[in-house]
């Protein structure tokens, strides 16, 4: 006879109650029975369903069965994972090397990749934050984030709809378990500290979560507005103003240019209690003040308005201050998203296929110049492992509790050499088990609110974007221990959350992360760029930009020159990938640590 412990009897009781089946539920469309877009209507009676098939190519009760012309489209369409391995394989290296050369096809696979991309993200959007059915407010209400998928419905058994436990792992344990950093792990790709403040300069600029009201809300203009340079508002924006020649106002500290204090231009910033008055600076984002990096970007920016400006005055004397101002605004526009396709885009992508700012490739053609931005792709940039524990500025290493709110460094080290100390120090891997400590409580932020907008799994959001999903946790991961202690506590890969499952599925091969946040964010990317005005045919002209020279300002714009244009003396490394790197070093340190699982459960 066997007799069973107390401990085994109360662990046997909570797999039984917490991953019992519930497929009688209630609301037939919890259990997400709509594939290919199609939209889930509840029936009369409960469980009961019907899925809107309309104007998707599919059909059937669950709109799972493509038309003739869709099947013949969907055999000859390679996965994204094949795409993926053609893109950056070597031994194709060199078809890509002739496409790359000769125009014509260069520009027809720029306007595929735009076309392929864009259309995948619902323009105009259907969902909102607040109501899990479309409404007006998806496409008009700027103070809401739109979503790609509408909120698991609140009458569901489980948060993920009908798979998984019906509570969700503890934050505070999956932070300590999965996300804690017990040492950096640098990012196979070779990326730069560099990089990591670009990113989190530029995406700032959208990502604007309203806080105080929750994260439904945003307050952000929904594009790439260059609102991280000239503020929040118009009232902002005239208070950075000089109203001399187009200029912003600027200081001169150490013989080098940089933002005024906000004694001088009194913008709410985010600094803490007692921060010095002098270190107060004045930027067009409230958070820009917490890292030197962001200061750094911001302050070479506002140089390169003055300098565009100073340009289109000699080329126009005649024009007054506004018009040098909104002109000068417009250039610095079109210098960022050129900067941001050719060399950030191109930097995350790894592609053999060079990344172009193309605009013309997409006149003539169905394209819609609206944007949204989405919850979702809020959540999947929180790119916090990017961050060292300390900074190596000039051979001085600074611990990261050192760095944060101490714009002083860029001052003391001077522009260049801080341009230069970035460029060569290696960022983290965006993974696993590499939160430092002041980055893992946005982690747990990041997960519960993802949980109070009731985000689907990941599984879900990989069928949305044209992605298998994972059929086992290993194939996630990778691994077969973290696998195993996933499934212990989700039960289900289908009940994965989508922020967890980001930071735990496997890198894709040649690239900075797992393939979900390439598929996802792709598209969400090459929308929120392409579809702003200036690259409509009614902007992308030289009269827009004050002649051929501010287009040429545009054309012409690199990384590399918007630092060398705006630092005195000779230019500094400025790249967003370590000089050191090569193809063949792909370092993957896997050391991170283990916890004893079934002992926490």
């Amino acid at each position: 006879m066997v007799t069973l412990n107390s401990g085994l009897i109360v662990r046997l009781l909570f797999v039984t109650l917490v991953f019992l089946p519930t497929t009688n539920a209630e609301n037939g469309c919890c259990s997400f029975p709509c594939q290919n877009k199609g939209i889930c209507l509840t029936g009369k009676t409960p469980g009961s369903y019907t899925c809107d098939c309309s104007n998707i190519d599919f059909y059937g009760k669950n709109c799972e069965t493509p038309t003739l012309v869709k099947r013949i489209k969907l055999m000859l369409r390679p996965s994204s994972d094949t795409l993926h391995n053609w893109l950056v394989s070597s031994s194709l290296k060199w078809i890509w090397d002739i496409i790359n050369n000769v125009e014509f096809l260069h520009n027809f696979l720029m306007k595929r990749i735009y076309l392929l991309r864009s259309n995948v993200v619902d323009s105009p959007p259907l969902y909102e934050t607040i109501h899990d059915y479309p409404t007006l407010d998806a496409t008009t209400n700027t103070t809401l984030y739109a979503r790609t998928l509408p909120p698991v419905p609140l009458d569901c058994p489980t948060p993920m709809g009908t798979k998984g436990p019906k509570v969700l792992p503890d934050v505070e344990f999956l932070a300590k378990q999965f996300f804690t950093r017990t040492k950096f792990r640098p990012d196979p790709m070779g990326s730069s500290v560099l990089m990591a403040f670009f990113a989190q300069h530029f995406t700032h600029m959208f990502f604007k979560t309203d806080v105080k009201k929750g994260p439904e809300f945003t307050w952000s203009g929904h594009g790439v507005d260059v609102s991280s340079i000239y503020g929040r508002n118009v009232h902002e924006e005239n208070l950075l103003r000089s109203y001399d020649s187009g200029k912003l106002k600027m200081q001169t500290i150490n013989g080098e240019e940089y933002p005024m204090f906000t004694k001088d231009v009194p913008i709410t910033m985010g600094y803490p209690p007692n921060h010095p008055d002098t270190l107060k600076f004045a930027m067009g984002h409230p958070f820009y003040g917490l890292m030197p990096g962001l200061f750094l970007y911001e302050t070479i920016w506002m140089r390169e308005h003055n300098r565009v400006c100073d340009i289109m005055k000699q080329e126009h004397p005649d024009w007054d201050d506004e018009r040098l101002f909104q002109t000068g605004k417009l250039i610095i526009l079109g210098e960022t998203i050129k900067i941001v396709i050719e060399d950030y885009v191109e930097h995350l992508a790894n592609y053999n296929i060079r990344i172009k700012f193309k605009p013309t490739v997409l006149f003539g053609e169905s394209f819609q110049y609206q944007n949204k931005i989405n919850a979702e792709f809020n959540h999947l940039y929180h790119w916090h492992p990017l961050m060292p524990d300390e900074f190596n500025i000039s051979g001085t290493i600074y611990p990261i509790k050192d760095f944060i709110y101490h714009l002083e460094l860029v001052l003391k080290h001077g522009t260049a050499n801080f341009t230069d100390s970035l460029s060569r120090q290696r960022a983290g891997h965006m993974s696993h088990h590499n939160h430092g400590p002041y980055t893992i409580n946005v982690l747990k932020e990041t997960i519960l609110h993802g949980r109070q907008l009731r985000l689907q799994s990941l599984n879900n959001y990989r069928k949305r974007f044209n992605l298998d999903p994972y059929t086992s946790f290993e194939e996630l991961t990778g691994e077969k221990e973290l696998a195993s202690q996933l499934e212990k506590l989700y039960g289900d890969i289908d009940a994965v959350e989508f922020y967890v499952g980001i930071l735990m599925e496997k890198r894709r091969a040649k690239n900075l992360f797992g393939g979900t946040i390439v598929e996802i964010g792709g598209p969400f990317s090459v929308k929120g760029l392409m579809s702003n005005a200036i690259c409509s045919r009614q902007y992308w002209k030289p009269s827009t930009f004050g002649g051929e020279v501010g287009f040429n300002l545009i054309k012409t714009a690199t990384l590399k020159t918007l630092f060398c244009n705006n630092i005195k003396g000779p230019c500094p490394l400025v790249s967003l990938r370590v000089p050191d790197y090569s193809d063949g070093d792909v370092d993957e340190d896997k050391t991170f640590e283990f916890k004893k699982l079934d002992d926490e459960l």
